[in-house]
């Protein structure tokens, strides 16, 4: 009971950390409120649903899911970029716009996946056989694909792209010194997020095998939390990327929440829990950098 306990805290922590790293782009790197993530990880989740309703290769979604986050995040950018709206109404313009383009991608179709439908996980069952590892398989591939991103993104972040990308929330004047557009960096950067967040969301239709287009909702709470924790709790290991804390962050979060679930806690009350999980972090965070800010010399 534990351990199968343990394996979907770490299933859905994982599959959830892929979303909290695109979070971390748009709310630590670029200093941008974006609640567009509550329309792209339900976004993610409709094109990986029509795919595989149509027999189409399952990690073929994968990458047309974050193709279509990638797209979203470009059209929250330009809102903000050259239409000059203000980020946090961008977000929720996005947001709105994407609750209509997700019930027209999956139509009139059933909520859930046929029984024969292929996912990521059925395709890869045969490969870890019928023993005990065989209850392990679905936490394998979600911690590839996480970890995949992870990595992905921590290169990316150290090509010249991710330098400006990194330059533009903190120093945009040093952006255009570099003869770069930050609008345009500001893009990319929210393309990669939503792209996150997107295949998020794609990993999770084929876990569940179901479409909700309100499945986004909280999302960008929950990455919210998962960033914050991850920088608090984790900040101090020296070795460890930000976002290793991030998935960390996310996981521990998770475990929170299915504890208290465990517990007893109605589910209908599980945002009430979000909410004060999410004050909770808030708190820890002020509280920290209090601790750690300098004191002030008063004989100065």
């Amino acid at each position: 009971m534990i351990e199968s306990l343990i394996i979907g805290i770490l299933e859905i922590g994982f599959i959830y950390g892929i979303m909290a790293m695109g979070v971390y782009i748009t709310y630590t790197i670029l200093d941008f409120p974006d609640l567009s993530v509550d329309g792209t990880f339900p976004l993610g989740i409709a094109v990986t649903f029509v795919m595989i309703n149509n027999s189409i290769n399952p990690w073929l979604a994968l990458i047309a899911a974050f193709a279509a986050g990638c797209i979203a995040g470009v059209f929250t950018g330009i809102f903000n970029v050259k239409l000059k709206i203000r980020n946090l109404l961008c977000g929720i313009l996005t947001m709105t716009a994407l609750y209509s383009v997700n019930y027209g991608i999956v139509g009139k179709a059933s909520d859930f996946l046929g029984m024969d439908s292929v996912t990521i996980f059925s395709q890869t069952a045969p490969l870890f056989g019928s023993g005990h590892i065989a209850m392990y398989s679905k936490l394998i591939v979600v911690v590839f694909i996480a970890l995949f991103a992870k990595f992905a993104l921590d290169w990316y972040m150290r090509t010249k792209s991710g330098f400006l990308l990194r330059s533009v929330g903190d120093n945009e004047g040093l952006v255009i010194t570099l003869a770069k557009n930050p609008g345009t960096v500001k893009i990319i950067g929210l393309a990669i997020s939503n792209g996150l967040v997107a295949l998020s969301g794609s990993v999770y239709c084929q876990y569940s095998r179901a479409f909700n287009v309100g499945g986004g909702t909280g999302t960008v709470v929950m990455g919210l939390a998962a960033v914050i924790i991850g920088a608090t709790v984790f900040k101090k290991i020296k070795f460890m990327k930000v976002t290793t804390g991030v998935l960390l962050g996310m996981i521990l979060y998770r475990a929170c929440i299915s504890i208290a679930l465990k517990l007893g806690l109605p589910s209908q009350n599980t945002n009430m829990a979000i909410t004060v999980l999410f004050i909770a972090a808030l708190m820890l965070n002020e509280f920290v950098l209090k601790k750690n800010k300098p004191g002030v010399n008063k004989n100065a």
